[in-house]
């Protein structure tokens, strides 16, 4: 383990946290907000961990799996833990663990939040919040890398433990060069959301905050009710950017470069399929609670691309829906986006690889002898692909029943539990009944919020960085 490197990437990783805090500090400096003082000292504390950390050189900057998988885990512990000073220190959260909750679920893009007033916060912890989700969405170890030399090649083992999917891998020679373009999309992508805001009428606070919140999927509103009060067309803007940003970035990348046919995967036709027949059988089945089709579209199709897109946004209180349309939105948690996006859930790929899986296997009950490999756009999927898909399947569902097991001690409804696990540990935000659209996570004790904290931060880095730091293994010799 070279614990060294470990240190280091992680000071530079303050100092990029610190960074970061300079967004909601001249946004409260252009308000006028005293409370904008409460980012100084933490953004001093990081300054002078990240010289002590980084002054001095490891011996050795070879990093492999287990340190790829350690500092992922480590560096969003990290950032949560300083980034949630700020919202005590200004009195906005004084509980820490509230606010450990608060910027956790901002980090990982989760949207679930404590707070049932989120209009009385000062403009710059809104901002905070929202900014936290842009900075988490595309991820953090990414984007540090775009910007500063580390080990080489060797950085994709970081890249791999941080990013969504069973899957990843270069799309050009080079780390650096690689988290260079995602980020390049990343941003266009988001300015072009924003200035579409703008074009309706929302002012520019307004946009850029509800810009960050929709890249990175996390659906943190500014109002209490989240969009509902947003213009027709501003929710419309909205609703096609969260499924935007729920695809591949890969595939973005391979439609700059023309090849179409290569962008077009299983998965993106799968995700963008479902999404269709999710919002066609939902409108049929809430037809008559709204006034017209269009309006009925409008508020299905937002949901619908809030919910598997992980975003969390609502303009309706989808938790009076009929029972088949609440029962299709959960399933769309458990599905969630396409790797390699900003969006949280099992993943599509994951989805289709078990089920052609399935199939292959069923066949070979009937022709035992028979040879067929497992493809996936025409290509072979490799054996060491589908064991991860396998365990992490596995690993999800053991993390999900220890989680419910924990929470069920504060005796809330069954409903309200399955849901609020299924929020956290797929980064979705809301859920039915108690965590439904229109309530929040407030009521939960600490140790239950404690343990959806560890489930939003599982659950943003795919399980496995978080399962290993308990694993003796992973810090033996």
């Amino acid at each position: 383990m070279n614990l060294q490197m470990i240190v280091n990437i992680l000071g530079w990783l303050l100092i990029f946290d610190g960074a970061f805090m300079l967004v909601p500090t001249v946004t409260g400096i252009i308000y006028g907000e005293k409370e904008a003082l409460a980012f100084l000292p933490v953004i001093g504390a990081c300054v002078l961990l990240w010289f002590l950390m980084t002054h001095k050189k490891p011996a050795s900057k070879n990093l492999y799996a287990r340190e790829g998988y350690v500092i992922v885990a480590l560096s969003w512990v990290i950032m949560s833990l300083f980034g949630s000073i700020p919202f005590v220190l200004a009195g906005s959260i004084p509980n820490y663990i509230d606010a450990l909750f608060e910027t956790v679920s901002g980090f990982t893009t989760t949207g679930a939040t404590i707070l049932s007033d989120v209009e009385s916060l000062p403009k710059c912890m809104l901002m905070w919040r929202s900014f936290t989700h842009w900075v988490g969405g595309m991820g953090v170890l990414v984007f540090v890398m775009a910007f500063i030399p580390l080990s080489g090649g060797q950085n994709m083992y970081m890249m791999k433990a941080e990013s969504t999917g069973p899957s990843v891998n270069k799309l050009m020679p080079g780390v650096k060069t690689t988290a260079l373009a995602l980020y390049s999309i990343y941003i266009v992508m988001t300015l072009a959301q924003f200035v579409l805001h703008l074009f309706g009428g929302m002012t520019a606070f307004e946009a850029v905050n509800t810009a960050f919140a929709t890249a990175g999927t996390g659906g943190f509103g500014i109002y209490n009710d989240s969009m509902a009060s947003f213009s027709a067309y501003n929710k419309m803007v909205a609703a096609v950017f969260m499924v935007l940003f729920s695809l591949s970035f890969s595939s973005y990348y391979l439609l700059v470069k023309k090849n179409i046919k290569a962008a077009l995967t299983v998965e993106i036709r799968t995700f963008i399929l479902t999404v269709a027949v999710l919002v066609a059988i939902i409108m049929i089945n809430v037809t008559g609670i709204y006034g017209s089709v269009g309006e009925a579209f409008r508020e299905v199709f937002f949901t619908v691309s809030s919910i598997i897109s992980s975003t969390g946004f609502s303009t309706v209180d989808f938790d009076k829906w009929p029972e088949l349309s609440r029962t299709l939105l959960v399933m769309a948690m458990f599905v969630g986006a396409c790797a390699g996006s900003t969006g949280g859930g099992i993943k599509v790929s994951r989805i289709v690889i078990l089920l052609k899986g399935m199939k292959k296997e069923l066949e070979m009950m009937i022709h035992p002898k028979q040879v067929k490999k497992l493809t996936l756009d025409g290509q072979p999927v490799a054996h060491e692909v589908v064991r991860s898909v396998n365990v992490y399947i596995v690993c999800f569902f053991l993390v999900f029943a220890v989680s419910l097991a924990l929470i069920a001690f504060d005796n809330n409804d069954l409903i309200t539990n399955f849901t609020a696990v299924i929020a956290t540990l797929n980064n979705i935000g809301p859920g039915l009944s108690k965590v439904g659209p229109t309530g929040n996570f407030a009521f939960f004790s600490y140790g239950s919020k404690i343990v959806l904290i560890f489930d939003m931060i599982a659950g943003r880095l795919e399980l496995y960085p978080m399962l290993l730091l308990f694993n003796p293994s992973t810090w033996t010799k």
